[in-house]
Parts: structure tokens; sequence; C-alpha cells
């Protein structure tokens, strides 16, 4: 039986939860009463993230000139918000791992999905945004709620990806089609039930309609190019064969 938008998110079982250190760095990161030393704790706390997240900053895709090998140091020179929003990302690529692989490649999906990130990032640094690496985030999200559709809902994608192909017509479309909504109300409803924060929410929603996003429209525009570019230059698939439209 076809599940609704509701039940994808709200009433399934195993539809991944945000781990509770990442709530704890969340709520020290708005809380102004923390220090950057009291964020770096938290963090070092959790092993294998701060292990992530290290092994991150010093890659070629911060770029940075000397070895950075503690987390208080990471967060002096990166920042607060910054490092939350890499924790969020290192730690949602970990959650999704029942994905039936008939459906889609999960190294494929990541590519896209990082690359969707860069490119982000890389258009938000042009204008002159002032955290980058939240728009990292949002780029790195926008199809999340693909992985809910194919992990609860296996059957009816498949269709859908079959029709998409047969008439070569864009996946999102099909998929409102068929069900009534696409991945990106998926998304946007389970950054929701996460309590992520509205201006995440909005460019995974919205991603493939930027212009009807109530509060965050430059975001959503950023991740909408992000997102073409990514498909232009077939950086992975989440299941589109095709580039969407500008």
């Amino acid at each position: 039986m076809a599940l609704g938008l509701l039940d994808l998110i709200k009433n399934n079982d195993g539809v991944p939860s945000l781990p509770v250190i990442f709530t704890q760095i969340n709520e020290a990161v708005e809380d102004p009463r923390s220090s950057m030393r009291d964020i770096a704790q938290i963090i070092s706390t959790d092993q294998s993230l701060s292990a992530r997240l290290l092994r991150l900053v010093n890659s070629a895709f911060f770029g940075f000139p000397s070895k950075i090998d503690t987390i208080s140091h990471a967060v002096t020179i990166i920042g607060t918000k910054q490092l939350r929003d890499l924790a969020l990302a290192t730690t949602v690529i970990h959650l999704f791992k029942g994905v039936p692989e008939d459906l889609v490649n999960m190294k494929s999906f990541w590519q896209h999905s990082i690359g969707c990130g860069i490119a982000a990032r890389l258009l938000a640094s042009f204008h002159c945004e002032s955290n980058i690496e939240h728009f990292f985030v949002a780029g790195l999200l926008h199809d999340i709620g693909r992985l809910i559709l194919y992990e609860k809902n296996a059957a009816q994608l498949q269709e859908i990806l079959s029709q998409s192909n047969e008439k070569t017509e864009l996946l999102h479309r099909v998929e409102r089609e068929v069900m009534g909504f696409d991945h990106t109300d998926v998304g946007g409803l389970l950054l929701r039930e996460w309590k992520l924060p509205v201006n995440l929410e909005e460019p995974v929603k919205y991603h493939h309609r930027p212009t009807l996003a109530p509060r965050h429209a430059t975001d959503c525009g950023i991740v909408h190019v992000a997102d073409l570019i990514a498909n232009a230059m077939e950086l992975g698939t989440s299941g589109e064969n095709l580039v969407p439209p500008l």
C-alpha cells in the first residue's frame, strides 16, 4: 500500500533520528551563555564524530596551511555554527544504511549530494554569504527525502523511476504526479521533525521551486542552481537522469 506524506515520517518505524550528541551540540551553539570551550568539550565526548570532523577540516576541502589536531583548535579556526553544520553533515551520511541498492547506488547518491553541497558553498562565497558551511549542508541534504522514499516506498519508487525514464520526464515531477507530493516535501518534513533551522528546511523543501520559499528564497535559489550544476556535471545521481531547468 502506498504511504502518504505524513505516514512516511511520523507513523513509520525506522525513520532515522539524529543522535543525542548533535542535539547537545546544537543547543550549546544556540545558547549565548555557551563558550567555544563548552562546545568543543561536547564534541570531544564523541570520538567517532571528533575523528570525522578533524579529517574533514584537515582535507583539501578547507586547505588550511597547518594541521588542526584538536576540536578546540577547529572551533577557534572555523567557528561554532560552521562546525555544528559540518557535524550535522557527517552525522547524516552515517544514518541511512538500509536503502535498497537495486534502486539507488549510495556511493553515487552521496557523490551527487556532496557535489551539490560544494557547488552551493562556492556560489555562497561568490554571493558573500557569512556562513558558507551552512550552504554546503543545505546542498548535501537537498535530496534527503528521496532516501526516505527509497526506504519506505520502494515499490512505488520503482514504478516512478520507470515512468520517468520511459517519458523522459524529470523524476520529481513524476513523483508529484503519482504520489501527490515529491521528495522535497518529504525532506522538508524530515528536517522539521529533526528540529533543524528553517534556513535548512526551506532549501531542502523548495530547491526545485525557490520562488515559493516563504523566508529564505536566496538560500533556496543557491541550492537550486547548485543542484543543476551537479546534475549537468554528472556528479553522481540521486535517481534523476535529466538536468532540471533553471
